[in-house]
């Protein structure tokens, strides 16, 4: 009877031990620091980043007070940029500013945050197809303007600074026109008093772009539909003083004749509602490069409105 219970021992012990047996919980050998942070160095040199992110994750793991624990935080976020994902590059960016607050490259972690969050939205077919980046939700946008605006106040020195200085300089006309279209969109709606906030806005937050002079005129036009004539012509003297040359055009709901509706824009006028001016698309386009795009655009769709006539235009 003894000898049938310690075989039944021995048995149930071999079952349970089995899977360690046969390498179940095989751990993986621990791999020297400096080898580790050589072979994500490669891969990333390499242009493979997703192999570069599982080395530095696999770093910080078992080094997290380790000599590369930082620069290795820090080439981390390049790599989620470089694998498209801006979500865990941003949020790797807002850690290595959260526990390296005074790091020699803190600039760095700053400028890839908002570079993160500036191409965050610039989809392939943004890219390559000519679709309004203005139109869209500007979360994005505001969040890299954010931090380039830190870095560059915090440390306007910085070898980054410029470059940021440069993206900021297109955030802003972006986030302005987002605003005139906006408003636009309230000026069709017959929403006067937003209209004309939304046009304050701009003039308060947004000097110098290209979206101001749109913006005093929003806001002549909806003071005057609320008869609130002295703000009228305080907006309209700043709009005539400081913009001679602009284009009046209204931004209310396009009004066309019965003439030409019926012949499909053949004959009679339509009173057409303001375009909002867009930014600089590339960041080193020249004033005359940017005039000679709208003029081929204009181009463009004066061609199809003919060709057309009229009906999708």
């Amino acid at each position: 009877m003894r000898f049938v219970k310690t075989c039944a021992a021995v048995m149930l012990v071999t079952l349970l031990s089995a899977c360690s047996w046969w390498g179940g919980d095989k751990l993986a050998p621990d791999i020297p620091e400096q080898e580790l942070y050589d072979d994500a160095l490669e891969a990333m040199d390499a242009g493979n980043y997703a192999l570069a992110v599982e080395k530095f994750q696999l770093l910080e793991a078992r080094y997290p007070f380790g000599r590369y624990s930082e620069q290795a935080q820090l080439e981390l976020i390049y790599a989620y940029f470089q694998t498209f994902e801006p979500e865990s590059a941003a949020a790797a960016a807002d850690r290595f500013i959260r526990l390296h607050p005074n790091h020699d490259n803190i600039d760095y972690a700053y400028y890839m945050k908002g570079l993160t969050a500036f191409e965050k939205d610039r989809s392939f077919i943004t890219r390559y197809l000519p679709l309004d980046e203005t139109q869209r939700d500007p979360g994005a946008a505001l969040d890299s303007f954010e931090s380039f605006s830190t870095l560059v106040n915090r440390y306007p020195e910085s070898e980054y600074a410029p470059d940021a200085q440069k993206r900021m300089l297109y955030l802003k006309n972006r986030l302005a026109t987002h605003e005139i279209h906006v408003a636009s969109y309230y000026m069709k709606r017959r929403a006067w008093v937003a209209a004309a906030n939304r046009g304050r806005y701009v003039v308060e937050n947004f000097q110098e772009t290209p979206a101001v002079p749109d913006a005093l005129a929003i806001m002549v036009e909806a003071y005057t539909e609320l008869g609130l004539t002295e703000l009228a012509a305080d907006a309209n003297e700043v709009l005539s003083l400081n913009y001679p040359d602009y284009q009046r055009r209204t931004f209310k709901e396009a009004r066309s004749t019965l003439l030409h509706t019926a012949t499909f824009g053949l004959m009679g006028e339509a009173e057409e509602p303001a375009v909002p001016a867009r930014p600089t698309r590339s960041l080193g386009e020249t004033k005359a490069e940017a005039t000679a795009e709208k003029e081929a655009q204009e181009a463009e769709r004066s061609w199809f409105h003919k060709a057309t006539f009229g009906i999708f235009e």
